[in-house]
């Protein structure tokens, strides 16, 4: 098994050690098993967004960090990252179903950036006018 790049799992260690945790401990309230967050410490597992938000809540940080050390989410500005937490933490929704989501939501943005300069009124966050 190669180790995944992100450092999720030193970062995870290193909070669930300020968190005076143990892994067994942290695994019991994540509701996973010990071998399991074990091999996400190690490198050698990648956790599903669901498995992340429960162990966030585990070591009271926010799941956003985590998102963010394990690839899934971008920096982002506040309204946009608030988003993407909501979407990562919906159980109903696939993996897949996430990713295309936060990617639509992206590019949109996106793309209202290129095309608004930061004096348009879309920019400013105002309804674009009705065309007459």
């Amino acid at each position: 098994m190669a180790t995944l790049p992100g450092g999720l799992g030193e970062y995870l260690r290193e909070q669930r050690k300020s968190a005076k945790l143990s892994i067994r401990q942290l695994a019991a309230v994540a509701g996973v098993s010990n071998p399991y967050l074990s091999q996400i410490e190690r490198g050698l597992r990648k956790p599903s967004a669901e498995i992340l938000q429960q162990l966030a809540k585990g070591l009271r940080i926010s799941a956003e960090q985590l998102y963010m050390h394990a690839g899934i989410l971008d920096e982002r500005d506040d309204s946009s990252s608030e988003y993407a937490t909501v979407v990562l933490a919906d159980p109903h929704l696939s993996e897949r179903q996430k990713s295309v989501l936060l990617d639509v939501y992206d590019s949109f943005r996106r793309e209202n950036e290129l095309t608004a300069g930061p004096e348009s009124d879309t920019a400013a966050g105002a309804e674009p006018a009705e065309p007459k």
